[in-house]
């Protein structure tokens, strides 16, 4: 498979992964303030809404990071003369 380009040039999955999990927690962090103000507006669905979209990015940065070990894994083991891919 091949490695993505983008306009960075970087043709990198690793760089590509690491970059998911931050801009994703990153988002997480972020919505905290979003589910404040929702509640402070007394909007409980919105809120509700923004709890589930953070929840969302959580579970995309923890993916992201588990493909990320393994991607690692398979990188070493290959470079250890372990692995066939």
């Amino acid at each position: 498979m091949a490695d993505s380009q983008g306009n960075t040039g970087t043709q990198d999955v690793e760089y590509n992964l690491i970059s998911i999990a931050y801009h994703a927690l990153q988002g997480a962090e972020t919505y905290d303030q979003y589910i404040q103000d929702a509640e402070q507006s007394g909007n409980r669905d919105l809120a509700q809404f923004f709890r589930d979209v953070k929840d969302e990015n959580k579970r995309r940065a923890d993916r992201a990071k588990q493909l990320l070990g393994q991607s690692l894994g398979n990188r070493q083991s290959q470079a250890s003369g372990g692995g066939s891919r």
